[in-house]
């Protein structure tokens, strides 16, 4: 793998799928997750021992985090939230952009030749969504951190579409098996 420098520094390289516009119309499964994978949203609560029960006991800043997830779409109307998760550390979402439903959207152009307009895309929608919960873990002086990027995926069909959004809704029955969380989170 070649290294990627700019100004004589590395660089992370872009995970975005090359020259697709993020401000489309489309489907977008995202992740993201606290800086270190801290549990600051809450903890997975297992009814009776019974993980196809489990869900999140949401803390003061899960709460809150929800709230501002919900919110999403007051701030960008184009945006319709589909399946939708928070876990201790990390979220699972699926926004839907519908521009053509929007009337104070333009289409955005990317050519891939400059840089393309940073705002109503995905990035700018996620952007806002962290900085929304930031500043509230700041003004209620809550230890909160998230992780610089996030991860994301265009959801390319229907099928797709469904498979993803049964991952997301099960994500907590899931949780002992995939993380090596430490007992302190299961209760």
């Amino acid at each position: 793998m070649e290294d990627a420098h700019y100004q004589e520094k590395y660089r992370v390289a872009s995970t975005r799928l090359p020259g697709y516009d993020y401000g489309q119309s489309g489907a977008y499964f995202v992740t993201i997750c606290t800086k270190s994978r801290q549990p600051y949203f809450g903890t997975i609560k297992v009814p009776d021992g019974h993980w196809d029960s489990a869900f999140l006991q949401p803390s003061m800043l899960g709460r809150k985090a929800l709230e501002c997830w919900d919110f999403i779409p007051q701030h960008a109307p184009f945006v319709q939230l589909d399946a939708f998760v928070l876990m201790p550390d990390h979220l699972h979402g699926i926004l839907l952009f519908d521009k053509e439903a929007s009337e104070d959207s333009t289409p955005t152009q990317n050519d891939g030749s400059r840089f393309g307009p940073q705002s109503q895309n995905l990035a700018s929608v996620l952007r806002g969504f962290k900085s929304a919960v930031t500043t509230y873990a700041r003004h209620n002086n809550l230890e909160f951190e998230w992780q610089a990027r996030f991860h994301d995926r265009v959801v390319r069909n229907q099928h797709e579409l469904e498979r993803i959004s049964a991952y997301i809704l099960t994500n907590p029955t899931r949780w002992q098996k995939e993380h090596d969380n430490g007992e302190g989170l299961f209760r």
